[in-house]
């Protein structure tokens, strides 16, 4: 597998326990987005295309399958190369995580998938489904260093 990078498993905690490899990423883009204070409230759009950019070479050169999810589309659409970009289907409180819960149990295959976040209700909704986490500001230094 290109770029064999550990997820913790649904089981183990964030900083022991039983280690994988992940083959689908579901990442939480605001999350990811607000673990580096770069003022990147300035400009969210830009602050989404920038995430989405790094996301796009990341996957394209490592292979990873990656789906970023996004609360609401920005007023003109992100377009990426090699990844989806996913929006919930309401904008709202959460929503972001609940369509990524949504992928989750969509999926027939959720212990393959790694959620990147550091949304503690969220880490528990996805796990509880078998799926990994891994914490948002490791994975953005790991795209975006």
């Amino acid at each position: 597998m290109p770029w064999a990078i550990v997820c913790q498993q649904a089981r183990g905690s964030r900083e022991e326990g039983p280690y994988r490899e992940c083959v689908r990423w579901i990442v939480d883009g605001m999350n990811v987005i607000g673990s580096r204070p770069d003022g990147w409230w300035e400009d969210r759009r830009r602050a989404m295309v920038a995430l989405v950019d790094s996301l796009d070479r990341w996957a394209s050169t490592t292979g990873e399958q990656v789906t970023v999810v996004f609360e609401r589309p920005p007023s003109a659409a992100i377009r990426a190369a090699t990844i989806e970009v996913a929006y919930a289907p309401v904008a709202a409180a959460n929503s972001a995580d609940d369509e990524i819960v949504r992928l989750v149990g969509a999926d027939t295959q959720p212990h393959d998938i790694c959620v990147v976040t550091s949304d503690r209700t969220l880490t528990d909704r996805v796990r509880s489904m078998g799926a990994s986490v891994h914490p948002a500001h490791r994975f953005r230094n790991l795209v975006d260093p």
